[in-house]
């Protein structure tokens, strides 16, 4: 029986052992920072889709059937990336910009089931897959900014990676937890460049307070230095002060007793000279009671003899002077009122003279006007007639010439004649033969030789019109230039002189 009872027991014991033996080999617990995912059965979990076909159990323990299950570990913890990204900005600069960015799977069913599907078993390639994603997006960003703005807004930058990066980070189960970007690289020298005017300025202003501030140093040495000269000559005139007045009590101190042996023989020298002024004063009274006295007296009566005849010249001048100063001012008065009369006598007189003259010369101006219009008149009257009668006798020449010219040489015979007798001139004595046939032959051949018949009359109307002359005017024609005398000789047609 008791033998019974030990293998009873031994067979529980080994039961329990293989019991919780068999508990420790399917019971499975998840860490907090690990996540379990149980694969071979179907199971559905709450916010995950149909047909998952695994569960996820997280910060708590469960059973898995080994043979039946799989159970594999995710890390939850967090995880990191260098970023080191070739970029070329909005300008065309090319810059590296370097980073790192911190994820992990997020905490939720579906994002652990999403980091479960793409990463359970590449769980070390889990930072490459996240570099990869954000260079791409960060040089997408980079590309739409410029060097400035990524220089001073670098949270801009960072915002919008995360947002770009988020939803394809959602997809893959991760969640990003920080991105900070480090550094931006200029191969170019382009951030340098941009930084060398405010360096500059910084610069000069540095050097403007250095400046600003060894001026004021300066200043306050150059204003100790005076302080202290002012301070080294007062302490200097004090102390001469004390050293005269040292050496003057010296000084009076060895002159104590000369100036006390001069002082009582000065008072010696008063004493005698008191006594010479007292004597020298009775003297004096003494001459003025004996001499000046009387001299006085004397010198006295003459000058008030003389001041009484002085002031009687005076008087009898001044009274001539004022009598002629009457008199002067009579006779001013008397010439500044006939001057003043001769002067209203005088401008009344120009004042007629310029008023007679004003009214004949506008009357002569009047006249002259009046004349010239006349003459204008009688000329343009004048020149209406010469012309209307030049016009008459061109038309009458040219209907009828030769009448024309015969009423020309009619009305012009005695010019005639006076032209025609001119060639005997010259002639003193005359000897005519054959009687009246003589001389009516004498009287032809002379108004040949001076121009005779039509030609001459023509020649004189034509001299006549050009000096202006009326046909019936009484001045004489002069001969023409061309008819020049015809000199005759003694014996011509039996003419003797």
């Amino acid at each position: 029986m008791p033998m019974v009872i030990g293998v009873a027991a031994g067979l529980v014991l080994a039961a329990i052992i293989v019991l919780v033996g068999l508990f420790k080999l399917m019971w499975r617990v998840a860490e907090p920072n690990e996540a379990l995912v149980i694969s071979g059965s179907k199971h559905r979990t709450e916010g995950l889709g149909e047909g998952m076909g695994f569960r996820i159990v997280t910060g708590r323990g469960t059973l898995v059937l080994p043979g039946v299950q799989a159970v594999r570990k995710l890390s939850l913890d967090l995880n990191e990336t260098e970023l080191s990204v070739d970029c070329v900005t909005q300008q065309g600069i090319p810059l590296r910009v370097r980073g790192v960015v911190i994820f992990k799977v997020g905490d939720d069913f579906v994002s652990i089931a999403n980091a479960a599907r793409r990463f359970l078993d590449q769980q070390k390639m889990m930072s490459d897959r996240v570099h990869n994603v954000f260079a791409g997006h960060l040089r997408s960003i980079v590309g739409g900014l410029t060097v400035e703005d990524m220089i001073r807004d670098r949270e801009k930058l960072t915002g919008q990676t995360r947002a770009a990066c988020g939803t394809e980070m959602e997809k893959l189960g991760l969640i990003v937890d920080s991105l900070q970007i480090h550094e931006i690289e200029d191969p170019t020298g382009y951030i340098k460049n941009l930084a060398m005017p405010h360096a500059a300025a910084v610069q000069r202003d540095a050097r403007i307070a250095q400046a600003e501030a060894n001026l004021r140093a300066t200043e306050a040495e150059q204003a100790a230095f005076a302080r202290m000269s002012e301070a080294t000559r007062d302490s200097e005139i004090l102390q001469a002060g004390y050293q005269a007045e040292r050496d003057k009590a010296a000084a009076s101190s060895r002159q104590a007793g000369p100036l006390a042996d001069a002082a009582a023989r000065q008072e010696v020298v008063v004493q005698e000279t008191r006594v010479a002024e007292l004597e020298a004063h009775r003297r004096e009274q003494q001459l003025q009671a004996d001499v000046r006295k009387p001299a006085d007296a004397q010198a006295y009566e003459k000058r008030t003899l003389a001041e009484a005849e002085r002031d009687a010249r005076i008087s009898a001048a001044q009274a001539k002077a004022k009598e002629t100063e009457l008199a002067a001012a009579a006779e001013a008065t008397r010439v500044k009122a006939a001057a003043a009369a001769e002067a209203q006598a005088t401008e009344a007189r120009g004042l007629a003279a310029a008023k007679a003259t004003r009214a004949t010369g506008e009357a002569e101006a009047a006249a002259t006007q009046a004349r010239g219009l006349a003459q204008a008149e009688s000329a343009k009257a004048q020149g209406l007639a010469e012309a209307e009668a030049i016009k008459a006798r061109a038309a009458a020449l040219a209907e009828n010439q030769e009448a024309v010219v015969a009423q020309q040489l009619a009305e012009n015979w005695p010019q005639i004649v006076e032209a025609g007798a001119s060639a005997f001139g010259n002639v003193e004595h005359m000897v005519l033969l054959n009687g009246a046939e003589g001389m009516s032959e004498m009287f032809a051949k002379a108004l040949t030789m001076g121009g005779t018949g039509l030609g001459l009359a023509r020649q004189l109307l034509a001299s006549m019109n050009q000096n202006g002359d009326a046909p019936n005017g009484h001045s004489p024609a002069a001969p023409s230039p061309r008819s020049k005398p015809i000199p005759i000789t003694e014996e011509a047609n039996g003419v003797r002189n």
